[in-house]
């Protein structure tokens, strides 16, 4: 298994580009009975590192205040021969810092280019929210497109 692993497994290079294509990732967090409370999130990469935003009443921020780990998800793919995805385990930050949290509303804004919706609308919302940044511990990803066709 593990030499199969290692065909299918992404680049570091490989991991970054998929992280700039994708668009939605599926944020991991921790209810206080232990069970994962799932969500998908807008992110955005700023340096190098993911970025996100919620609202700082949130379910996911409260989590976060508790307990900072979290694993996120980015896949692809419509059928197994083409299913690629990364799996980022990480120690999520907040940010309560206006400035950061408006840098961040920025750069989702941009990124997702948010329909008609005025930037200075978009942004009221910032002063409610807190940014999120995953410091990354550990990656695992798989390009099954690199079996080519074998199952």
């Amino acid at each position: 298994m593990a030499k199969r692993r290692s065909v299918v497994a992404m680049s570091d290079a490989e991991v970054d580009a998929f992280l700039v294509e994708g668009k939605t990732m599926v944020l991991a967090s921790t209810l206080p009975d232990g069970r994962p409370h799932l969500v998908a999130m807008w992110y955005a990469l700023i340096d190098g590192t993911v970025w996100c935003w919620t609202y700082r009443r949130s379910q996911k921020a409260a989590n976060l205040g508790r307990d900072p780990r979290v694993t996120a998800l980015l896949e692809a793919g419509e059928s197994y021969e083409e299913l690629r995805g990364v799996t980022l385990y990480a120690t999520a930050h907040l940010h309560t810092e206006i400035e950061t949290v408006e840098r961040v509303g920025r750069a989702l804004l941009e990124r997702y280019s948010v329909g008609n919706v005025e930037p200075a609308d978009f942004l009221a919302s910032a002063p409610k929210r807190v940014a999120i940044s995953l410091e990354v511990e550990r990656v695992a990803s798989w390009d099954h497109r690199k079996l080519g066709g074998r199952y």
